[in-house]
């Protein structure tokens, strides 16, 4: 990566978006960082140099919007962080089709808008596009029962990212569906397996690990593997 490098995290007023921006200033990168209301950016006010954008990632003219304020910026790093846990409990039989609306359009649908509109603007040969994905999202783990809904919605995520990887046709571009562990933030609850340093140093490493490997790859913040 060039020694000047420029990310820009999607959502990031709080939990593992707050923690990559984080991590990101201490690596010396410059940050471009979205949340929904600029005028409340929590802790994400407390990071040096951080410019902070506006952006409800379901909202199309919102993202024209963002895309338009960024044009001509080269990003290293693109890491569309936002998502939701959906309706809780999530009770197939109780459930609403606006609840399920909402939860598949901001993991699964938004994030590919955001993708679809920023690609071009990662770094070449060496850019990192980055979707946070979860180990909920494989088809193959029989698990997370509880949370059906959002498990769905990350497989979702993760199929839409294949598609969207097919159209892009650009080899070059290292995209990563990343699963951050278990954290302890508030979706991921105090019962959580590790800190939100732990997990979002991890994924630093691995994007930079992975950076000028091209190609589309399902890892978690250990850099393993994960199936789809």
């Amino acid at each position: 990566m060039a020694s000047s490098r420029t990310a820009l995290i999607i959502g990031a007023s709080r939990g593992l978006g707050l923690g990559l921006v984080q991590r990101l200033h201490e690596d010396g990168w410059n940050i471009v960082a979205t949340v929904r209301n600029p005028q409340l950016p929590g802790a994400l006010a407390d990071v040096p140099g951080v410019r902070i954008e506006q952006l409800e990632m379901n909202d199309t003219t919102q993202l024209d919007g963002l895309q338009q304020r960024l044009q001509g910026q080269l990003f290293d790093l693109v890491f569309i962080n936002a998502g939701v846990m959906g309706p809780l409990p999530q009770d197939l039989e109780t459930v609403n089709v606006q609840a399920v609306g909402d939860l598949f359009m901001t993991n699964a649908v938004a994030p590919i808008r955001v993708a679809r509109r920023l690609a071009g603007q990662v770094r070449e040969g060496s850019g990192v596009l980055a979707f946070m994905s979860s180990i909920l999202g494989s088809v193959t783990i029989p698990d997370g029962g509880e949370i059906c809904l959002y498990k769905a919605s990350k497989a979702a995520l993760n199929s839409m990212i294949n598609s969207f990887v097919v159209d892009l046709q650009r080899p070059d571009l290292c995209v990563l569906a990343m699963h951050p562990g278990w954290v302890k933030t508030d979706m991921g609850g105090e019962n959580a397996e590790i800190d939100v340093l732990t997990s979002t140093r991890g994924m630093l490493e691995q994007i930079k690990a992975q950076s000028g490997h091209g190609g589309l790859r399902f890892i978690n913040y250990k850099g393993e593997s994960l199936t789809w």
